[in-house]
């Protein structure tokens, strides 16, 4: 079993920056892809970005070039920098750990609780 906490969702203006920070537990961390999933009211939950053990990371293309995925290891800690938000970011955002990774939800065995994002206009 992997234990999620996600935290430093909140309220940011557009053009604002947040980073999201999600703390693991359990199994060892580093055998996990990590990935960060957002879903918008109404709407069905989508990949945001992945990072490997090693650090090999891929990005859905709405958040590229603004959002930003790591990983420290020896803090069993992912993070999502996220910098020139949109009204549209907004959604609960999600970290969920997968043996092998990928876009799909199906694909992630273990997910956090979920932290809100808001970007007001």
């Amino acid at each position: 079993q992997v234990q999620l906490v996600e935290s430093g969702g909140g309220l940011v203006q557009a053009g604002g920056s947040l980073r999201l920070s999600c703390a693991a537990s359990g199994r060892t961390f580093s055998n996990y892809v990590m990935g960060w999933f957002r879903q918008a009211p109404g709407k069905e939950r989508e990949f945001v970005a992945s990072i490997s053990w090693s650090g090999i990371t891929y990005y859905a293309e709405s958040v590229k070039g603004r959002f930003t995925i790591s990983r420290d290891n020896a803090k069993n800690t992912v993070y999502l920098q996220m910098n020139s938000l949109k009204p549209e970011d907004t959604a609960v955002y999600y970290c969920a750990a997968s043996t092998n990774g990928g876009l799909y939800t199906g694909n992630y065995a273990y997910w956090g609780q979920g932290t809100q994002v808001t970007v007001s206009s």
